[in-house]
């Protein structure tokens, strides 16, 4: 599974232009980079803007895994999940995996997307799937979405497939969608980064880490403030790009914190913050739920 240090392309939907200021404070970051970044076609509307929950995740340079999209908190809510198949279409991708709903043991390779249709299958959402080498890291809201399916069956198909193995932990019903990656972040082997509960919900941060010490070496953020602001949350919430992370800047007291602390547990990485990414918090993400990092052939693409 292709992880963030691997990738060296961006995808933005068109849609996040509609948070101007962010939009181009990202675009600028990126250029000054030089990582390539594109918007995705078909992706125009303000409510395509989380691209990290519905496009496909990437197992190897040419091979990518397309899963079911259609989360409970959409449910009654139109146009907020685009045309995901005429997307992929679009961008080539070379090979994409799925799962058939009529035998779910058997996974069908979609050759060049020329299929009509992507046949009904297991409930992901990209939001939901931290990758930490060879673990994957999703909230027990995945249960939820998947109810139809045993717990161990649903576990142990997808790490089938996938080939990592699944950690789950549990989901934080303060934050409606059930992702794990505004809850924490690879570091490198068997190391993670948790966020701040041990300002927020020191309750919640016992259950949290009750889940992972099993499996990692748990670092935490921590905010020594008085008023902590609401949206600290989102610092979390970075994009990573090959040795260089973008880190949501929200123009709080907060925010020179977050990069030192980010800093002192990526010490190999160049810590970025980009600032505006208020309204995306308000609204429920940040900097790593609007973005999409592949690797790519990014020169050819150039050339092209």
């Amino acid at each position: 599974m292709i992880q963030d240090y691997q990738t060296n392309m961006v995808y933005l939907a068109r849609g996040l232009s509609h948070y101007g200021q962010v939009c181009r404070n990202l675009l600028e970051a990126l250029h000054r980079e030089q990582i390539h970044a594109e918007f995705l076609p078909y992706t125009s509307s303000y409510k395509h803007v989380w691209v990290r929950d519905y496009m496909p995740i990437q197992l190897e340079k040419t091979l990518f895994f397309l899963y079911q999209y259609w989360p409970d908190y959409l449910l009654g809510y139109d146009g907020y999940i685009p045309d995901i198949l005429k997307i992929i279409k679009h961008l080539d991708l070379d090979r994409i995996y799925t799962m058939n709903n009529s035998k779910i043991q058997s996974m069908v390779i979609i050759d060049n997307l020329h299929h009509g249709r992507i046949p009904k299958e297991i409930f992901l959402d990209g939001g939901n799937f931290v990758k930490c080498g060879d673990k994957v890291i999703m909230t027990d809201k995945i249960f939820k979405e998947n109810e139809w399916m045993e717990r161990k069956d649903l576990l142990s198909t997808l790490e089938d497939y996938l080939q990592v193995q699944i950690v789950i932990i549990p989901w934080d019903r303060y934050e409606i969608f059930g992702h794990s990656d505004g809850m924490v972040q690879w570091i490198e082997g068997n190391r993670i980064l948790m966020n701040n509960y041990i300002n927020t919900d020191p309750s919640f941060r016992k259950k949290m880490l009750e889940a992972l010490s099993p499996h990692f070496v748990v670092e935490e953020l921590e905010y020594n403030t008085p008023r902590l602001n609401n949206l600290s949350w989102a610092y979390l919430n970075f994009l990573r790009v090959k040795n260089t992370i973008f880190v949501p800047g929200l123009h709080t007291k907060e925010d020179q914190m977050s990069l030192e602390q980010i800093q002192q547990f990526y010490p190999d990485c160049k810590v970025i913050q980009v600032q505006g990414c208020e309204e995306l918090a308000r609204d429920g993400g940040a900097l790593h739920c609007v973005t999409w990092n592949i690797l790519a052939n990014v020169y050819e693409k150039e050339e092209a």
